[in-house]
């Protein structure tokens, strides 16, 4: 990793955010004595797209003069071996589609190209990586990056689509209506980030290192998608830590606690909210299930069987209302009633 390379990335300008962060993840896998060389299914991993989608975003960095690509084949094997990544901001870097090579004439006459091809494998050990194929073989992550779309016949057919001559073509209207969707959700985004900012007292035109670029704006995003909060409770907890603090923070990170603490708050409310409602069902489930009241008969005659027979009756248990419904029935006497304590 060199700091170096990942400042010079975050300060390009006019490029996509995909495309940006392809780049960022290159020079943060860039090594000031050997140089950039991860594989495909690195980079893609690390940017979380597809390998296909990679080499869209390769092809426009190398169009835009950002970088150079650089395919290498392991001589003994004939292997093709991860792609050497030559980033702009390298000594001597010159984009693609410079001064010929006046052995072969196809490339620029750098080092990489020139003298028999020659790429470095491992910083010390210099590999022959085969030329392009009109002055020798094709190289197979040649046709993967999208060098050449004729592999070699050692190395196989290219393992990834080339959108170029993909068959499946999908209707223009739904990535048109993507497209637009993103480019609103983008710009809900950036009223948001600013309203942020506003809550924090930074200014945007001199915002600090730490609050500037993608970066930023990512680990923002991560307190709504992974923490689960809303852009209004970001807000809230951002304006009270501005009273406890008389600083803004210098960078998102600075707030992780906050909104972490602000996110557990809220998951214990709804938790206790759930067992609440939980209770309440409860309750009228057993409420169900106790079934139908019984009726005044039933009643009557359950306690005038209790009267007549020779069980314990608890004081009070016959109120006025049944003694009175017991008699008009006539399942039981006064002088039973007497006897048993019923007045």
């Amino acid at each position: 990793m060199s700091h170096d390379a990942t400042n010079w990335a975050i300060k390009q300008r006019g490029l996509k955010p995909t495309t940006k962060i392809v780049l960022w993840h290159l020079c943060d896998r860039f090594n000031p004595d050997y140089g950039c060389f991860p594989s495909q299914d690195r980079l893609a991993h690390d940017c979380e797209i597809s390998r296909s989608t990679l080499n869209d975003h390769l092809g426009q960095l190398e169009a835009a003069g950002l970088l150079r690509r650089v395919p290498r084949i392991d001589p003994a094997t004939k292997r093709q071996l991860p792609t050497r990544y030559i980033l702009g901001f390298e000594p001597g870097f010159m984009p693609a589609g410079g001064d010929p090579c006046p052995e072969s004439g196809h490339g620029d006459d750098t080092a990489e190209e020139c003298a028999g091809h020659v790429a470095v494998l491992d910083g010390n050990s210099p590999v022959d990586a085969l030329p392009c194929p009109e002055s020798g073989h094709g190289s197979g992550e040649r046709a993967v990056s999208g060098f050449c779309p004729e592999p070699c016949p050692e190395n196989g057919q290219s393992r990834v689509r080339i959108p170029d001559t993909n068959l499946v073509r999908e209707p223009l209207s739904k990535p048109v209506k993507e497209e637009e969707g993103a480019q609103a959700r983008e710009a809900e985004f950036d009223r948001f980030f600013a309203e942020l900012l506003g809550a924090l007292g930074l200014d945007p035109a001199a915002l600090p290192g730490w609050w500037q670029g993608w970066p930023a704006r990512l680990h923002i995003r991560r307190w709504i998608e992974e923490l689960g909060l809303t852009e209004d409770r970001v807000i809230e907890v951002a304006t009270a830590s501005r009273r406890d603090h008389p600083e803004p923070p210098d960078g998102p990170k600075a707030l992780d606690r906050a909104m972490q603490r602000a996110a557990q708050r809220e998951a214990r409310a709804k938790a206790q909210a759930g067992a609440a409602g939980n209770d309440g069902d409860a309750q009228r489930q057993r409420k169900r299930d106790a079934g139908p009241r019984p009726t005044g008969d039933e009643l009557a005659a359950f306690y005038a069987e209790l009267v007549n027979s020779d069980r314990y009756l608890p004081a009070n248990t016959i109120s006025n209302t049944l003694r009175d419904a017991m008699l008009s029935r006539g399942l039981v006497t006064p002088e039973r009633l007497r006897m048993r304590g019923v007045r």
